[in-house]
């Protein structure tokens, strides 16, 4: 019992310890460059923090030019889950243990969340597949994107 005690301890002190080095990093960086002549002035680095949170993407990810709009499978992915047709969409990927590829309906897919397709299979189960094993998207028997194709030949032709 009271190893288990000394165990969590330790873990909440390392913790700690960690929170207080980022602490004290924040400080030294605050004072050295509050010393600086241009940062000194509060208008002059306010200016300067939001144009560094823009440049981040942290302020206006979707309004600044320096963002690009996803491209690739995530574009199609994310124009597929909010068509109104879904259900005609299927999803080809690669099961690499398998060593085969499989075919997924649309309707179940619900959501691309850091690098992985996560679907809700009629069973009530979650399943998450990597999208880069995504290989194709199909609209009934066509190819509606491919791996490797280029986004503009997936766009509809205007006349």
């Amino acid at each position: 019992m009271a190893t288990v005690f000394w165990e969590e301890a330790r873990q909440y002190f390392w913790q700690l310890f960690g929170v207080l080095g980022v602490v004290m990093f924040w400080a030294g960086l605050w004072d050295g460059l509050g010393s600086l002549p241009y940062i000194s002035n509060p208008v002059i680095s306010l200016i300067f923090g939001v144009i560094l949170f823009t440049l981040s993407g942290v302020l206006f990810k979707d309004t600044s030019p320096l963002w690009s709009p996803p491209t690739g499978v995530h574009k199609i992915l994310k124009d597929v889950g909010g068509h109104p047709f879904k259900h005609e969409f299927h999803i080809k990927y690669e099961d690499k243990l398998k060593g085969k590829d499989f075919l997924v309906g649309a309707q179940w897919f619900k959501r691309v969340e850091k690098g992985f397709l996560i679907f809700h299979d009629p069973q009530n189960k979650e399943v998450f597949i990597p999208t880069n094993r995504v290989k194709e998207v199909l609209r009934g028997e066509k190819t509606h994107w491919r791996k490797g194709m280029a986004m503009h030949e997936t766009e509809p032709k205007r006349t």
